[in-house]
């Protein structure tokens, strides 16, 4: 019989080391909850610069609110958040609330948060290093705060070797950076680095704020080959674009869900988007499409998992039919036309190329442009192969039947 085992209360670091698990997956997730903070915080102007993928360096950057020294201190204490002021998770109306990333990351990490209200000359700085917090300090800065990671899972070793290479990991952070920038069109942000390209989005403002915004992240080619989505049902808030049936990918990642301002990946509505394409796009295909659902936070549960990209609706059919009715009604409206990118190269596959000096019939040759055969003149263009005998048409000569007379 196996000894008996005293149960012990674990320390405060270990503690958050294991939370850490959940909550700091990757460099990626880390840039998610700083941003998401900055957000919360009122900020139109965030910047985030990385380096070798996030694993030496991430600083986040904002213009936000900011905080004095009582909440500068206990920002980096476990479970302690502004964003609950009832103390109730029935109705979320923020982007983070369980009040835990900083202090993982603090854990696993070098951190420190510099902040300064709007209503002080000065700002203060807080450091974590191994899970013992400092006391805040004066420090020089502009309005707003400023956080800093250094040597993510410096002293969990088996954390560091499962990470992906520098590559993968900024390609991981530009994905969570576009999700944020398009579900917040009015917020300026700028991605930045010594070992990546850098991302500049200004904030965009006006009726086609949003459209904008899909157009700097995407790209003009969706936005020229979708359809605007504004529909509501059962109370529920369906805006967005889809792109055309004819306008899809081999696979799903440019399908983009947002529920209230958060950026998701939920079954209900990626089989939504399905049942609304089924009838219009071959099996392995998926269209493009970025989907805003506004629904009132008490008919849906974020606080499924410490990442918050999964949820549970309290009415899952009527957020599946509210998205299907959308897409549906934007779809027949554009009447099942054709991207502009399948017709032009269906038209051209069907043209001839033409030799030198020939043109299209009433059309004048432009500069730098295909020149084609008219349809409508014979042309004298001999092509390899079709002189032979076996793709040469010739007249079926008539049988002569007058020796079995």
């Amino acid at each position: 019989m196996p000894a008996l085992k005293n149960i012990k209360r674990l320390p405060e670091d270990l503690i958050n080391r294991i939370a850490a698990g959940e909550v700091v997956e990757r460099p990626a997730s880390v840039i998610k909850e700083l941003v998401e903070n900055s957000i919360d915080a009122g900020a139109t102007h965030i910047s985030i610069v990385t380096a070798k993928g996030g694993k030496d360096l991430m600083r986040v950057s904002d213009n936000g609110s900011g905080m004095d020294e009582n909440n500068l201190k206990l920002c980096v204490e476990r479970h302690a958040t502004s964003k609950l002021s009832n103390d109730q998770l029935d109705r979320i109306n923020s982007l983070g609330f369980r009040g835990e990333a900083l202090a993982s990351i603090g854990s696993v990490a070098q951190l420190s948060v510099k902040s300064r209200p709007h209503d002080q000359g000065t700002g203060l700085i807080v450091e974590v290093t191994g899970g013992k917090i400092s006391q805040p300090g004066p420090v020089s800065m502009n309005r707003g705060t400023i956080v800093e990671v250094k040597n993510l899972f410096a002293k969990v070793p088996a954390r560091l070797k499962f990470l992906k290479g520098d590559r993968a990991e900024n390609s991981a952070i530009t994905d969570i950076i576009k999700r944020l920038a398009m579900a917040n069109p009015s917020v300026h942000f700028i991605l930045e680095g010594g070992d990546r390209q850098t991302s500049n989005w200004p904030g965009q403002t006006g009726p086609d704020a949003q459209k904008s915004r899909l157009g700097q992240i995407i790209g003009s080619e969706f936005i020229n080959n979708s359809v605007v989505l504004a529909n509501t049902r059962h109370k529920i808030v369906v805006t967005g674009m889809a792109g055309l049936p004819t306008f899809t990918r081999a696979n799903s990642m440019m399908q983009f869900f947002f529920v209230n301002g958060r950026a998701v990946r939920d079954k209900v509505l990626i089989g939504a988007v399905r049942a609304a394409y089924g009838d219009f796009i071959f099996r392995g295909r998926f269209p493009v499409v970025a989907i805003f659902v506004d629904i009132d936070p008490g008919e849906v549960d974020v606080n499924v998992h410490p990442a918050k990209t999964e949820l549970r609706f309290r009415d899952s059919g009527a957020v599946r039919s509210a998205v299907i009715a959308a897409t549906g009604l934007a779809l027949n409206e554009a009447g099942y036309r054709a991207s502009s990118q399948l017709s032009t190269s269906t038209i051209g596959a069907f043209s001839t190329p033409a030799q030198s000096g020939q043109t299209r019939t009433g059309f004048p040759p432009s500069a730098g442009s295909t020149q084609f055969i008219s349809s409508a003149q014979p042309s004298n263009v001999e092509f390899e192969g079709l002189s032979e005998p076996s793709a040469r048409y010739e007249e079926p000569q008539q049988e002569d039947y007058s020796d079995f007379a």
